[in-house]
């Protein structure tokens, strides 16, 4: 606690926390200035507002009134926002000012030290923060286009952009029109309904056929595991296009192609790998002696795997199943590949909005499916959890 609190009250000197705070006040200044037309003024001033902020709140006020000159510091830039942006620019002058009023205190008295050992050199504590920065822009960087189709999917006009309305946070500007089409359009709910129908039975045929597969290959005496499962897993690794190509010509010798059977055979071709990954990963910390026990307490191998073993790689199997029924949900390719026009999925209509209609209902339709991912991504990782307490590798 001493430690802490020794910590807590150590302040920076101004040579290095007025320039952190300007560096990370011109970084800020980029997008601003860029929206205002000007990224260099923006740069710049970016970096002098923070700097002098930072001087005035650490080494001007100090900690005595950190409280009061944070709610200032908030004031101050979502005030500049709506002066620049109206109500948008308020909002977003108001997360501004909330972050920066934390970092400068954050650097100034040299917090960021608190949840480290301290016998770390400032190399290292730069390089932890910094690998953290990097993966957080990453992550900005792929969840954007998502964060930007959401709301446009309540656009009340026929746009694929923001309108002026919406930038004002406008209530006419916002309508559930889309999602309204969605749900009475014909084809639309075809299209559901074709998706709905297909995933579930490729599920179940993934589900089925990459346990075993995965439980046979876990059995050291299996020969040519690694090429058996290289073999089993290619279709994750091969491109898409090329998979389709391969499935067109053999199931159009099989009389498939064009079927609904063709169609979920095609996607549980796909989904296996998902379900032969995750369950051999519960595998690895499967205690074989329980089986051979069930074995000597005179089970046959169908009660064993279904009494024993089943419950214990449950939450692996329930995984792999909803991955592969995201990827059948999801996939686009292989369905205009070796379906027809009967079997058209949800993916195949949206992608048929977007090349013939332009139809913005599209929008809605991500926002749902994005929606669902969300759930489904949020029980897989619950069950990973229950999984790992199971197998005593995490805490419960």
């Amino acid at each position: 606690m001493s430690e802490l609190v020794l910590t807590e009250s150590y302040k920076k000197s101004p040579q290095f926390h007025v320039p952190v705070s300007a560096a990370a006040g011109a970084f800020a200044g980029i997008f601003v200035g860029a929206a205002q037309g000007s990224t260099l003024l923006g740069l710049v001033g970016g970096a002098v507002v923070l700097a002098l902020l930072a001087f005035v709140a650490v080494e001007l006020v100090g900690r005595s009134n950190e409280k009061v000159l944070r709610w200032a510091i908030l004031a101050l830039f979502a005030l500049g926002g709506l002066l620049f942006g109206a109500l948008p620019g308020l909002v977003v002058g108001a997360l501004f000012g909330w972050f920066f009023g934390w970092f400068i205190y954050w650097i100034g008295f040299n917090r960021y030290r608190t949840p480290l050992v301290p016998y770390l050199t400032s190399g290292q504590v730069l390089w932890f923060y910094s690998f953290r920065v990097i993966c957080g822009a990453i992550f900005i960087f792929l969840i954007t286009p998502i964060l930007v189709v959401m709301p446009l999917s309540f656009n009340a006009e026929d746009f694929f952009t923001f309108t002026p309305e919406m930038l004002r946070f406008d209530p006419d500007g916002y309508s559930l029109k889309h999602y309204r089409d969605f749900f009475t359009n014909s084809d639309w709910q075809q299209a559901l309904w074709n998706s709905i129908s297909i995933a579930p039975l490729a599920t179940i045929l993934s589900v089925s056929f990459g346990t075993l597969a995965a439980i046979g290959l876990s059995q050291p005496h299996v020969p040519f595991r690694r090429a058996i499962m290289a073999i089993l897993i290619s279709p994750m690794i091969v491109p898409l296009i090329i998979s389709a190509a391969g499935m067109y010509f053999f199931y159009s010798r099989l009389g498939l192609q064009g079927t609904y059977f063709g169609v979920v055979l095609a996607h549980a071709a796909l989904g296996i790998p998902f379900v032969i990954i995750t369950v051999t990963a519960t595998l690895v910390g499967f205690d074989q002696s329980l089986t051979r026990a069930a074995a000597n307490m005179g089970a046959d191998p169908v009660t064993t795997f279904f009494r024993v073993q089943m419950p214990l790689i449950l939450p692996g199997v329930i995984s792999g199943g909803l991955f592969a029924f995201i990827t059948s949900f999801d996939e686009v390719v292989v369905v205009l590949f070796v379906g027809s026009a009967g079997q058209k999925t949800l993916p195949w209509q949206m992608f048929i909005g977007l090349r013939e209609q332009i139809s913005p209902t599209i929008l809605a339709v991500a926002t749902i499916l994005v929606a669902i991912s969300i759930a489904l991504l949020t029980t897989v990782e619950l069950l990973r959890r229950r999984s790992e307490r199971l197998r005593g590798m995490s805490p419960g």
